[in-house]
């Protein structure tokens, strides 16, 4: 399954080995959040609505910033939207941990999802456009479980951090961490080049090729893709983040696990979400984008109702854990190259930003939603009511999008 990696050239894997640390410590950012909510909700005072809310900015906002980031990297490059992208949420992360009450917080974790919406943006097309096609999926997947090792050093750091500290003070040394990632902008600005065809998409456009307006995503010709592609996001982040957003606070405060505990159950999750990326870009390429889609989200329905609905026992729990991560996070593994196939060179970056981080946007709601109706409902029913309302949209979107496996990218067009 992995031997294709010994294929790419040297840039390629230079390129991958970026992207794939820009996506994992895009991660461990966003992903502390998740573990500071009981404790803010303990010092602070906040309501689950109020939590939820700080959750949701984070991703609505990254919506906007996503398509920024990709009308950026069509103009300026691929590689510095991406320098910038991580220096920025690297930079709001760390503002985090000195913020003094809810407003500020609310303040400093929005401008956070600008650069941590922009990141996948740009890292996506990037190395959709230097991988060949017959690695893409494979390829690009495979950047995706950069995310599990985040989601996991994220819990490790949230374990120790926890346990040597007052939680009054651990949380804001969490989110001190996250200023690391600024590191990995030296690595970009020395190793990894803008994709070829993207350059010469450049330098036709500079030969007097029509350059493309903002909206061209929305033209006849492009619209059915641009909606359908923004529903498949919808389906996989809405319920992506109705899940991970509350599974802490659903371990802790229904489940009553310690916080060592709690580390221990999500260690399971997050080891189940990285062998579902490697295997979900495996299958992205050996069965085509559409079905890889159709198999993960009906596995996803299927296990998160089993995981808040039935009456399970710790232990079961514990074993569900696996596929749960499995499934939830591995139907991301095609997201990146179908979309790179379903957009031209000359409006990737905008087109795969604007549908991947529209669906992140309105996916941002889940967390807030599951909050509030948690209020009337016990949590886990919550969760498990819009997580399979999401996982719906998506099979609906993949059945309604072409299948585009295999295809060589154009330098225009």
């Amino acid at each position: 399954m992995l031997g294709w990696f010994a294929e790419l050239t040297t840039t390629e894997r230079k390129t991958f080995w970026a992207c794939f640390g820009g996506w994992a410590l895009d991660a461990m950012d966003v992903q502390f959040y998740s573990f500071t909510i009981p404790t803010l909700i303990a010092t602070w005072g906040l309501s689950r609505g109020q939590a939820g809310l700080l959750g949701t900015s984070t991703l609505l906002i990254s919506a906007l910033g996503g398509w920024l980031a990709g009308l950026l990297a069509d103009r300026v490059g691929r590689v510095r939207t991406l320098q910038i992208t991580i220096l920025w949420y690297a930079g709001f992360t760390f503002l985090s941990g000195l913020t003094q009450n809810f407003e500020q917080l609310l303040v400093t974790r929005g401008l956070m999802g600008l650069g941590f919406g922009g990141e996948w943006a740009a890292g996506a097309v990037l190395m959709g456009e230097m991988i060949r096609a017959e690695h893409r999926g494979k390829a690009v997947g495979s950047v995706q479980s950069g995310w599990a090792i985040g989601w996991g050093v994220s819990a490790i750091l949230y374990g120790i951090l926890f346990n040597v500290l007052p939680e009054a003070t651990a949380w804001r040394v969490l989110f001190i961490v996250g200023v690391l990632p600024a590191v990995l902008v030296f690595f970009l600005r020395k190793h990894v080049p803008e994709p070829e065809v993207f350059a010469a998409t450049q330098s036709r456009i500079a030969q007097g090729a029509a350059k493309p307006s903002l909206g061209a995503i929305f033209s006849p010709g492009l619209l059915r893709t641009t909606v359908l592609a923004s529903l498949l996001a919808t389906g996989a982040q809405g319920g992506y983040y109705a899940i991970t957003n509350w599974l802490p606070t659903y371990l802790k405060t229904v489940r009553h696990l310690s916080v060592l505990n709690t580390t221990g159950y999500l260690v399971v999750v997050i080891i189940g979400s990285f062998v579902g990326y490697i295997v979900g870009a495996y299958l992205t390429d050996r069965l085509g984008r559409r079905n890889c889609f159709f198999l993960f989200a009906i596995c996803c329905f299927l296990i998160v109702i089993a995981y808040t609905y039935l009456p399970i026992s710790d232990a079961v729990m514990l074993v569900l854990g696996f596929p749960l991560g499995f499934f939830v996070s591995g139907i991301f593994s095609g997201m990146g190259a179908f979309f790179t196939e379903l957009f031209p060179t000359q409006m990737r970056g905008s087109g795969q930003g604007f549908a991947y981080n529209f669906g992140r946007g309105v996916g941002a709601l889940f967390p807030s939603l599951v909050g509030y109706l948690s209020q009337a409902m016990p949590l886990g029913q919550a969760i498990g009511i819009f997580a399979a309302i999401a996982y719906a949209v998506l099979f609906l979107a993949a059945l309604l999008l072409p299948e585009t496996r295999g295809k060589q990218l154009a330098a225009y067009g």
